[in-house]
């Protein structure tokens, strides 16, 4: 066997997402799309293995949004023609509000995994983004961020490329083991099998719980919708910008108010507004 072909250890770290309409607990994209990133590498180095990590509470809500994980290794499975070991899930369980970081950097010490693949931000909680930063600080292994590809695995080094601004692409190597980040740079996640997701196993494994002193001390509320503002018609001169609000009446979408009284003309005033955003009722 080559050695480029031999076999990779991967770790990926996963989250629960919150759907962009409706909330609800789901599999987070950008760390969907690290296990996509994990699953082609398997198929390309034959022998690899994938752990699936998650440290966090454990809950009927938050156990549905991981099963979504499984439930894509158990498609590649199925497509590749073959079965997938990866049918377990370890979660590290401990209480909501623990820090996550020093649970997770003991296992990965112990396990030493080649690659950690992990989404660049979680979309619950703090969602600062530091915790594959923190990791990488308290294990001592290189990171990068904005990873597009794993082009090549070969005498313990990683041949990479990396996602730059404006659709460029940076060819980067690093030395394993490594933590690698991905973001929307990354091939888009498949869909998961149902059937498979709810077969899999979640090994919780209760572990030391240290609160997060930073997110203790925050006041968390809703967000509040902004209101939208008006657009604003830019002229050089005031023959333009009257050439600029004649064509937007004209366009059909506004309305012409003549011969009304004041308490039509400000119920119509009133109506925009609303309409545009700008009072809320």
């Amino acid at each position: 066997m080559r050695p480029e072909q031999q076999g990779i250890e991967m770790a990926v770290l996963v989250s629960v997402g919150r759907h962009p309409i409706t909330g609800r607990s789901c599999r987070a994209d950008q760390d969907a799309r690290g296990l996509e990133l994990a699953l082609g590498l398997e198929g390309r180095f034959p022998g690899s293995r994938i752990s699936l990590l998650h440290a966090g509470p454990r809950s009927e809500e938050s156990e549905s949004a991981l099963r979504g994980y499984l439930g894509m290794a158990a498609g590649a499975g199925m497509a590749a023609g073959a079965g997938t070991e990866l049918d377990t899930l370890t979660l590290l369980e401990q209480p909501e509000g623990s820090d996550a970081i020093p649970a997770l950097a003991e296992l990965l010490a112990a396990a030493m995994p080649q690659l950690v693949i992990t989404g660049t931000r979680a979309e619950r909680g703090e969602g600062s983004g530091l915790l594959p930063y923190a990791l990488a600080e308290r294990l001592g292994w290189p990171l990068v961020n904005g990873l597009a590809a794993v082009e090549k695995v070969e005498n313990g080094v990683a041949t990479l490329l990396q996602a730059l601004p404006r659709g460029q692409r940076r060819r980067l190597q690093v030395r394993l083991p490594a933590i690698l980040c991905v973001d929307a740079a990354a091939p888009a996640a498949r869909q998961s099998a149902f059937g498979p997701a709810r077969r899999a196993k979640i090994e919780a494994t209760p572990v030391a719980a240290e609160i997060d002193q930073e997110l203790a001390g925050w006041q968390l509320a809703p967000a509040r919708k902004r209101p939208k503002r008006l657009k604003i018609i830019k002229a050089a001169s005031a023959r333009d910008r009257f050439k600029a609000a004649a064509a937007k009446a004209e366009g059909g979408s506004g309305q012409v108010l003549e011969g009304v009284s004041s308490e039509q003309g400000a119920e119509a005033i009133l109506k925009l507004l609303y309409e545009e955003g700008v009072l809320r009722s």
